[in-house]
């Protein structure tokens, strides 16, 4: 497989780029995704220079990312929990017979 097969043109808020990667639904998907971000934060801005609007538009991502990050970290301790519940019943169920 070429380069050329692997590189995918997007365009982010106004600017074509062009992107390598192995997926190139993936690429689009993601590509979309920041499009749509700076979109949005472009008609909650009164003012705002392309600059600044991908600066808060990164923020506002890598906020997303800690926050699910975060939220993961507290899902997988209380199933680490549950699961030594569980644990514990069945070996006392066990130890019961």
């Amino acid at each position: 497989m070429s380069n050329e097969q692997n590189t995918l043109s997007v365009k982010i808020f106004g600017a074509e780029y062009k992107i390598k990667g192995a997926d190139p639904a993936y690429i689009a998907e993601v590509a979309a995704y920041v499009d749509g971000k700076m979109a949005e934060l472009d008609r909650r801005l009164t003012t705002g220079t392309p600059t600044k609007i991908a600066v808060l538009t990164s923020l506002h991502i890598a906020d997303e990312l800690f926050r699910a990050r975060q939220e993961r970290e507290q899902l997988l301790e209380e199933l680490k929990g549950r699961a030594q519940a569980l644990g514990t019943a069945l070996d006392a169920c066990l130890d019961g017979d």
